[in-house]
Order: C-alpha cells, then sequence, then structure tokens
C-alpha cells in the first residue's frame, strides 16, 4: 500500500471541545463536523466532540446527517443550509434538525412532519443579519416566525445567524447580533417566546461572550486552530491533524540539474533528493514547491527541489542522512519542530480552513486516540 496517509489525533479534538465547552458555559456547544469534519473524518470525530462535552453536531448536507445517523451517533444535528424541497422527508426521517429560510421549504418540513408521525417537529430559523450568502432578511424574519409558531405542525425551537468578520470587525459584528435580537423582540411582544438563540462561530465565541447566547457552534477550533492568531490567545488547543508519508527514494544529482516539470530550479550543489509518495492529487498544492514550502525528515526541514506532480514531491536533503523508509511529514510536528496549518496558509495566501479542507480522500485517516 502506498506510503501516505493522514493521522488524526482524536484525544486532542475531545481536549479542545472540553476547552470550548468550559469556556462558553453554560451556552451549549454544537460542534461542526460539516464537510468530513473539516477533513479529519467525520464520525470519528463526531464520537470524539460529543465524548469532549459537545451537545450538538452540525452539518451542510443531508448525506453528511445521514453517514453520522448509519453510524449510530443519536445527539441532535442540526442542518446548517436548507436542502432542496424534495428532501425534506429525508431530514425528519433521519431526525435531522432543519435550518428553515424559505415558505416553501417551511411547509415541506410541516407536511414532512405529518407523513411521518413527528409533529410538532423543531426547526430553527435562519435571519440573515449581514453574511448576505443564504437566510431570511430581518424584516421577513418575525413573519417567517409567526407562519411557524402558529402551524400545530412545527415546533419554533430557535433563531439563529452567522457572522461575517468576527474574527477583525467587532462593531459588525454587534450589529449582526443586534439585529437577530431585534427579530427575538418583535416575536415577545406578539407573544411568541423562542427557547433557543444561537450565533457564535469560533471566533465570536472565543472574543466576545455576549454573542454565546444560548448555542456556540464551533468548528475550527475543535481541529487546534484558530481563525485569527489573537482569538482567545490564552486558551491552549492541541493540533489534531499530521499530514505523513515515507522516503520512496533517494538519488544524488550534480550542482545544477533541474528536476521534475518545468525546470524551474536548479539544484544549489551537489546533493541528494528524496522522493515522496504524495502530490497535488492528494491535496499539496503545485504551487506550494514556488511559495517556500517545507516539509520535515528526522526533525530538520527540506525544501522542495522541483515543481509538485500530480502523486509525487521531491525535496533537496543535501548531504544529510537521509534513507528510504523515513518518515516524511508535510503538516504537524515531527521531533521538537512543526509545521502547521497555519504556516501552510501564509505559504499559499489563503486560510489555515482551506488547507485542512483540501486532502482528499486517496489519504486514509488514521485516527489514534479516542473511545
Amino acid at each position: 500500500m502506498r506510503p501516505s496517509w493522514i493521522e488524526v489525533d482524536l484525544d486532542a479534538i475531545a481536549k479542545n471541545a472540553a476547552v470550548v465547552a468550559a469556556e462558553v458555559a453554560p451556552a451549549l456547544l454544537c460542534a461542526v463536523v460539516k464537510a468530513d469534519a473539516y477533513g479529519h473524518g467525520d464520525v470519528p470525530v463526531a464520537r470524539a466532540v460529543l465524548a469532549g462535552g459537545a451537545s450538538w453536531l452540525a452539518v451542510a448536507l443531508v448525506e453528511e446527517g445521514e453517514r453520522l445517523r448509519e453510524a449510530g451517533i443519536d445527539a441532535p444535528i442540526l442542518l446548517l443550509s436548507e436542502p432542496v424541497v424534495k428532501d425534506a422527508y429525508s431530514v425528519l426521517e433521519l431526525g435531522l434538525t432543519p435550518t428553515v429560510y424559505t415558505r416553501e421549504f417551511l411547509e415541506a418540513v410541516a407536511d414532512a412532519a405529518v407523513a411521518t408521525d413527528q409533529a410538532p417537529y423543531p426547526i430553527h430559523i435562519k435571519v440573515d443579519t449581514g453574511m448576505h450568502r443564504v437566510g431570511v432578511d430581518p424584516a421577513a424574519a418575525a413573519a417567517l416566525a409567526q407562519t411557524a409558531s402558529s402551524d400545530s405542525r412545527l415546533d419554533l425551537a430557535a433563531l439563529w445567524t452567522h457572522f461575517a468578520v468576527a474574527g477583525d470587525d467587532a462593531e459588525y459584528t454587534k450589529q449582526q447580533l443586534a439585529m437577530l435580537e431585534s427579530v427575538r423582540i418583535l416575536l415577545a411582544g406578539e407573544g411568541i417566546d423562542v427557547p433557543m438563540l444561537h450565533a457564535a462561530n469560533t471566533a465570536a465565541a472565543l472574543r466576545f461572550p455576549d454573542t454565546r447566547l444560548n448555542l456556540v457552534r464551533i468548528g475550527l477550533g475543535l481541529y487546534g486552530l484558530r481563525p485569527a492568531p489573537d482569538v482567545a490567545p490564552g486558551l491552549v488547543f492541541d493540533s489534531a491533524m499530521r499530514v505523513v508519508s515515507r522516503v520512496s527514494m533517494i538519488r544524488r544529482l550534480a550542482a545544477g540539474e533541474r528536476i521534475s516539470y518545468g525546470h524551474f530550479r536548479p539544484m544549489p550543489a551537489t546533493g541528494n533528493v528524496a522522493t515522496i509518495p504524495i502530490g497535488y492529487a492528494d491535496g499539496v498544492a503545485r504551487r506550494l514547491a514556488q511559495m517556500g514550502g517545507h516539509v520535515l525528515i528526522r526533525g530538520c526541514r527540506y525544501a522542495f527541489a522541483g515543481m509538485i506532480t500530480m502523486d509525487q514531491i521531491i525535496v533537496d536533503v543535501g548531504s544529510d542522512p537521509v534513507e528510504v523508509g523515513d518518515e516524511v511529514v508535510l503538516m504537524g510536528r515531527q521531533e521538537s519542530d512543526e509545521i502547521s496549518a497555519d504556516q501552510w496558509a501564509d505559504w499559499l495566501d489563503t486560510i489555515n480552513y482551506e488547507i485542512v479542507c483540501s486532502f482528499g480522500s486517496r489519504l486514509p485517516r488514521r485516527h489514534i486516540g479516542g473511545l
């Protein structure tokens, strides 16, 4: 078997969940495990975060919720976006909590509640307070909530919103929170009590305690990452992901020799290059070789010697005692050094979210620790 994989530390994820849960209490922790738990493996991660103190899980797709249910996970699962109307029945059959922001989908959920004998069925209405991606406009939110509240087939369980710039704009975040609160106040004036409000992602929950409300939706922090370096510097999070391979070949080349497609970089001196069986088909961005990327072998950093290819990379190891079979860490800790997702993001001018989500299914996930 090809010796390249992703190692995921479930104990680190459970610990991170416990740290967040303690910090945000009495608000409940909703662990976001969409996108295969940000590339970490959704079912094992879901079990780890629940063991660490999460009360809810959240996914983006019905299929993601289905996979958790098929694994025997019975915790509440919030569906973060409306699916297509025809999938309303499946949402209820799976026992997912749907987010609603259109009348069409609200009616579909109500019909499915009767068809599945689950009326009144809980729904969460999402209010667009400034992200402008999905959600019902604040001016129309109260009317939609009133419709839900008056329908005996439905249970208006929550209102929620999503912050657009909680990592760096406190004033705009406050404005968004105020808009959500204004909808709640308007409903209260009509005698409608909404039992749950939620708004905070990792950045908001850890920077602005007022945003925690009844529930916080935490994704990035669970995986040992921060949305910005200055978010909760006093809290200790453990990195959960290592991207690992092994040296498959050593070749000695003369100074000036050029390597891989494009021949864009000459060997600075006579020395050895190591081939490693992992490439851009696995999520190692092709341009990383030109942007300053490194790998760790025997605790030392080595730069890419040529263009990253679909299945392999080549690094310049000089005259160091590197051998076939040596462990190579592309991301994570090895001995006293660590290459982080944040470093990758800096090299590639992107965000750490994209980095951890980009590693493909060709890399098997090896989960360590956990239950």
